[in-house]
Order: structure tokens, then sequence, then C-alpha cells
């Protein structure tokens, strides 16, 4: 299953090759968002067998926001790259306003449905922040894969590495 990560997105990646278009951290982008969904999905399933079920769904919403917040986060860069790109001339590049808009927004918006959740369908506060950490989680899974697992951008790092 491919998840949507950025606009530039690819699902087809070539062993050993880099993310169509050059984009080395597309990899390392889907990586995060399939690993912040499996993580939240494991914490829920122990702790709905563990402990409480109510907590379990607490978990998953968490974590489920947390992949939606990668989501956005991972749109809102690709739009600021795509500004920066177009102004690379300019004297004095602008950040369009509504990149700064959304990027509160989507806090607000997590605060806003956690908020309604907790309130309308009684799901522990604790369970669903836990289960935001889902994507921190991930995040460092991902970072040290990429460690055990670096990634050649070019054939250059080739000839760097020959001529030590």
């Amino acid at each position: 299953m491919d998840l949507p990560v950025g606009s530039d997105f690819h699902s087809e990646l070539e062993p050993g090759s880099t993310a169509a278009g050059g984009n080395a951290g597309a990899a390392t982008e889907q990586r995060i968002a399939w690993l912040t969904l499996v993580i939240g999905a494991v914490a829920a399933g122990v702790t709905g067998i563990a402990y409480r079920g109510i907590w379990a769904e607490g978990l998953l919403i968490g974590s489920v926001l947390a992949w939606f917040n990668f989501w956005w986060l991972a749109r809102g860069m690709d739009a600021l790259v795509a500004a920066s790109t177009a102004q690379s001339d300019a004297a004095q590049p602008r950040v369009p306003v509504g990149t700064y808009f959304r990027a509160l927004f989507r806090y607000g918006l997590i605060a806003m449905i956690v908020y309604v959740i907790f309130k309308v369908l009684g799901i522990p506060l604790v369970s669903m922040v836990l289960g935001l950490l889902a994507l921190g989680a991930a995040a460092i899974a991902a970072s040290v894969y990429e460690v055990w697992h670096p990634v050649e951008i070019k054939s250059e790092t080739r000839a760097m590495r020959g001529s030590k």
C-alpha cells in the first residue's frame, strides 16, 4: 500500500536507487509515514490486550493524527521548496503568508480534534498524546535504518570513495 507523503511522492523505487526525480528523501518520508501507522497499531494492539481497549483506541487515534500531521508537514515543505525554487533569482525571496498559516493551522486542527474526541467519546487524553508520539518513534527508527543502509545519491559518491 502506497502512502501519500508529499506532492512529489513516488511510490515506485528501484532497489539501490534514490526516488524518482532524484529526491533521496522520498524513500525516508515513505518509511516514516508507514512506520508511524505500524508503531501506533502495534502499541494499540498490545495495550488493548494487556490493559484497556479505550486506551488502545486513544493510541490508534493519536498515531493516525500523527500520520496526518506528517503528511501535512511534507506537503507544506514541498510548497515551501517550490516557492523558494521559483524565486531563486530574487534578491529577497518571499514565503507566501499561507505557508505560515497552514503550519500553525495543522497544530490547531490536531489540538481541536483531540479535544473533541476527548470530550465527546471519552477517550483518555494521555493515550491520544502518547499515540501522537508514534511519529517521533517512526522518525527515529527510519533514521537508524538510514544510518545502517545509506543511500548513494549519485555515482560521484562512488568516485569520491575510490579516490580516498
